[in-house]
């Protein structure tokens, strides 16, 4: 039993002022969480009670799949990092410190390593597989924009899994195996989620899916087709193109374009100037950035903006992607601001990449490298060659299904899992093999699960929240049902301490408000912040013998007999 009046916590009737999305708000109104530093936060009773909840769910989850579960240190020594080249390729996400004799560590981003090195030093035949292992722990990264409260910290509590297999058939049962226990997981705790292909990213490997929860504030964007049932994440979502045939183009034909800043004056000048007749579609933009230190270039059509998270993930190995700055113009002389174009770039050793809307023979309006002209009739393949063609445009919804031509849908969500077919990277890296049957060495073949425990708080919370606050599954609750006692007199306050009693006997966990110097009206504002599934007030009915149930979800109230309180109370916590 849990009693406000001895309870750490303390209620806020103000937003925090740098809290933006609901989950953020309301965990520390409802005392849930404090914020330490930017993407860190403490847990006060009420959160870690939930957090712990969710580790329950998972955990049972884990163990009912057959998988068991180790634990790892959080401070990590530097060699097996390097050994698979990711104390490098992590780049500045990742902690790194060293002891006072010097030597390198750092803070556990994931464990992939680990895991690996584990296995290597326990296993040595392939009789000792397939093999699932599991752990619970804080992770840490050094995200450049932690936001959002929990949902993108630095510090977080993650779950995650790796199988060790064989062959690649066993690989492919684990990961069934942990896809079927992931849906298992997430229905008990009562999130609403899609299943949607995705991009293996740092993690490396081959078939990945992620878990998205649908949130107007989530971070993620991923597509649906209303048709076939396609979804991915907008980072693996495929470009359909049509084959078309263009005709010969004029040679380049250099134009004054001046005061053309943005693709709106451009049009307009080239239409009005020119007798283009041109869209923002027939427009060539320019992108420069600069991809690990070394200046690139991406072409789109002028009427898409490039996403630069979709384009990292779909330029493997690049750890650093930013645009072009004015100090960066200044050091790359031969690119004009605002007037660059793709015809020169041999001549500058810039290497081009291209959206497939790009296409061969295609040709453009774009920069001519000249202040104030741009050119048209710049043709691919003729004026210019691409060196690779790469998912970089933004997403619209109406783009086309990769599958079946229908026009897509777009949503937005918080990944709350994410599963991975590693295949043989790690594995190969720290020499991980097993003898077969025939005695020969072999290769682990591996797969990566991960589900972000601590976010999932926020994902429920954001999905379930109203007006009044918090409203939490039974599941994960950090109670079952809260009694909140009423009124002067020492009658209310001793029979809800009585019923509670009771109710904890039959199993149901229960938090009593029996503050005596707080009014009706706080304890139920609290109630509903606070969010517990049934709300039980114990006041003014006692007189005839009546308490009030009132369901958080359904905001429905009757009234009980006080006879029979605890078994009413119990089959309404039951029906949940």
């Amino acid at each position: 039993m849990l009693r406000m009046s001895h309870l750490f916590l303390r209620t806020l009737r103000d937003d925090p002022a740098d809290a933006e999305v609901a989950s953020h708000k309301l965990l520390v109104r409802a005392g849930y969480i404090r914020r330490i530093a930017a993407g860190i936060y403490s847990w006060l009773p009420l959160g870690y009670i939930t957090l712990r909840n969710i580790e329950r769910v998972v955990r049972e989850e884990m163990d009912n799949a057959g998988f068991q579960e180790v634990h790892f240190p959080a401070l990590l020594p530097k060699e097996p990092y390097e050994a698979t080249q990711r104390w490098s390729e992590y780049g500045p996400d990742l902690f790194r410190l060293q002891d006072r004799r010097g030597g390198d560590y750092l803070l556990g981003p994931t464990h992939e390593e680990m895991f690996t090195l584990m296995v290597k030093s326990e296993y040595s035949s392939y009789k000792d597989l397939p093999l699932t292992i599991y752990q619970i722990q804080t992770k840490y990264r050094d995200e450049t924009r932690p936001r959002s409260g929990i949902i993108r910290g630095r510090e977080f509590v993650m779950k995650d899994s790796y199988s060790f297999d064989v062959d690649d058939a066993g690989l492919q049962k684990s990961y069934d195996a942990h896809r079927d226990a992931y849906i298992k997981t997430f229905d008990r705790l009562g999130l609403k989620y899609s299943i949607v292909s995705a991009m293996s990213g740092a993690m490396g490997g081959s078939a990945s899916e992620e878990f998205l929860a649908p949130c107007d504030t989530g971070e993620d964007t991923y597509v649906l087709c209303p048709s076939c049932g396609f979804a991915a994440n907008v980072e693996a979502m495929t470009t359909k193109i049509a084959p078309r045939t263009f005709t010969t183009a004029p040679a380049i034909e250099v134009l004054d374009t001046p005061n053309t800043p943005t693709i709106e004056s451009l049009v307009e000048v080239m239409n009005s100037k020119y007798q283009a007749n041109i869209s923002a579609a027939d427009t060539l933009k320019n992108i420069l950035l600069v991809a690990d230190g070394e200046p690139i270039c991406v072409l789109v059509p002028g009427d898409r903006e490039v996403d630069l998270k979709r384009l990292q993930a779909n330029l493997p190995g690049i750890q650093e992607l930013r645009l072009f700055d004015d100090a960066d113009f200044a050091k790359y002389k031969n690119f004009v601001k605002g007037y660059v174009g793709p015809q020169d770039a041999k001549r500058f050793g810039i290497t081009l990449y291209a959206d497939p809307r790009i296409e061969p023979g295609s040709h453009w309006v774009t920069g001519a490298n000249q202040i104030n002209k741009h050119a048209r009739y710049v043709t691919e393949g003729r004026d210019f060659t691409i060196d690779k063609r790469v998912e970089a445009a933004e997403v619209r919804a109406g783009d086309l299904c990769p599958k079946c031509d229908t026009p897509v849908v777009i949503d937005r969500a918080i990944e709350i899992g994410h599963i991975f077919q590693l295949g043989r990277k790690y594995a190969q890296s720290l020499d991980l093999t097993v003898l077969d049957k025939d005695g020969k060495p072999v290769v682990v073949t591996m797969g990566s699960y991960g589900i972000g425990i601590s976010r999932a708080v926020a994902a429920i919370a954001e999905q379930t929240h109203d007006e009044l606050g918090l409203k939490w599954p039974r599941e994960i609750s950090p109670a079952d049902v809260h009694i909140v006692a009423t009124g002067k007199e020492d009658e209310p306050f001793d029979k809800a301490l009585e019923i509670a009693s009771e109710l904890e006997q039959a199993g149901i966990r229960t938090l009593v408000d029996d503050r005596r110097d707080a009014s009706a009206g706080v304890k139920f504002k609290d109630a509903e912040l606070i969010g517990i599934p049934v709300i039980v007030v114990v006041g003014k009915g006692l007189a005839n013998g009546l308490i009030e149930v009132r369901n958080r979800w359904s905001q429905s109230k009757s009234e009980i007999s006080v006879a029979d309180a605890v078994a009413q109370i119990r089959a309404v916590v039951t029906a949940l």
